[in-house]
């Protein structure tokens, strides 16, 4: 147990000092009570999609397979208005968004790799902060990234040299352009780059330089999730975190292996609790 005490000092003091990059998933929105009022998860969002568009059965189960095949038969503009329906209701931030949002120690670099709004909304009563959210080549060919301001007007890149907060958004989100990289051609653009780091902006790889990643309601199943955790994290820290609970695959237990990530392995609400002071520090349960 004091070892598990000491883990999470040292998360609460990197955090403090600004050395920490949060890198929020679709399982953070399982914080919200009474249930998310959007996908919470690529199996959900892919239930979603399905059922508003006859597709193979072999690909069900695939959500940039499904996307791309409802591109390709239906247009783009039907993929992004279906997206845009699944992710129309208000995603109310939970108190983890609200707790980063509340970090004083600037500048602060969020890393959020879903398509609802919540840490934009609880960024909203703070000034000096602005998103970046990638784009679809489909949609906005020879551009990697868009900036936003507060007021969702776009900004110049430039810009967010001067922001405090900075939430960038790999996959786009629903706010305020509806942008989405979801189908198979969106991430092939992407992925054919990233690895010498054409997609991710100068200032998000400024950012992240000998900073700590703390990946909260992730999951490292597929080759997706993993390449754009692996990519984003490129040259910064040597040690991460990651709160994954239950039982792991042998492909998460070796991207953890590989990337130096430590297992906190317990229920996303309870460490949070945790994190953010409402519980005490004594009941944490870490495995590393």
């Amino acid at each position: 147990m004091d070892k598990a005490n000491a883990l999470l000092s040292e998360i609460i003091s990197h955090l403090e000092e600004g050395g920490i990059v949060p890198y929020l998933g679709p399982g953070v929105l399982d914080l919200i009570p009474g249930g998310s009022p959007v996908p919470n998860s690529p199996e959900a969002l892919v239930q979603q999609l399905v059922a508003k568009s006859s597709v193979p059965h072999k690909i069900r189960g695939n959500l940039t397979a499904t996307a791309q095949y409802i591109e390709n038969f239906k247009h783009r503009k039907t993929l992004v208005g279906y997206m845009s329906e699944a992710f129309a209701a208000e995603a109310p931030p939970t108190f983890l968004h609200d707790f980063l949002a509340s970090i004083v120690r600037k500048p602060l670099l969020i890393v959020d790799a879903w398509y609802d709004n919540a840490m934009a909304t609880a960024l909203q009563s703070h000034n000096l902060w602005g998103q970046l959210q990638g784009v679809s080549q489909s949609e906005h060919f020879g551009t990697w990234v868009h900036y936003f301001r507060p007021d969702g007007m776009r900004a110049d890149p430039f810009e967010a040299d001067t922001w405090d907060t900075l939430l960038y958004k790999p996959f786009g989100s629903i706010s305020p352009a509806k942008n989405f990289l979801v189908s198979d051609t969106d991430f092939v653009e992407v992925l054919t780059e990233i690895d010498i780091q054409t997609p991710i902006p100068a200032i998000i790889q400024q950012l992240r330089t000998g900073r700590h990643f703390l990946f909260l309601g992730c999951r490292f199943r597929n080759q997706l999730e993993r390449t754009f955790a692996r990519q984003i994290m490129k040259r910064s820290s040597d040690s991460h975190w990651a709160v994954l609970p239950g039982e792991l695959t042998r492909n998460e237990a070796r991207f953890l292996a590989e990337q130096n990530i430590k297992r906190i392995d317990m229920p996303l609400d309870a460490f949070v609790r945790l994190l953010t002071g409402e519980k005490e520090a004594e009941k944490l349960a870490v495995a590393v």
